[in-house]
């Protein structure tokens, strides 16, 4: 496959690039303008950066493409993971009575 044959098979499931990268720029412009993004470890910016590259995907191409939806899923859970750690070394339970 060459990488014409690839861009002509993305093009054709996540729309164009550059209507693509507007989004994705225009939603992350937004993103750091807020008031906890500098508070962000490097992880959950990293995922938030990429999560709004999948949702510009699904809004100008095949909003039906599982693979979008699942990818947005995985980067939450990899910080959620992340974030979980200290609660499962604790011993301490996220709903746990006082």
């Amino acid at each position: 496959m060459t990488v014409e044959d690839t861009l002509k098979a993305r093009g054709s499931t996540y729309g164009e690039f550059e209507d693509v990268a507007n989004l994705s720029q225009a939603l992350q412009n937004t993103m750091h303008g807020s008031r906890n993004w500098n508070s962000l470890a490097p992880d959950q910016r990293e995922a938030l950066q990429t999560i709004t590259s999948k949702i510009a995907r699904i809004l100008n191409g095949d909003q039906n493409h599982i693979d979008s939806w699942h990818d947005i899923g995985g980067y939450a859970a990899l910080v959620e993971r992340r974030l979980m750690r200290p609660v499962l070394t604790s011993g301490v339970g996220l709903c746990s009575a006082p």
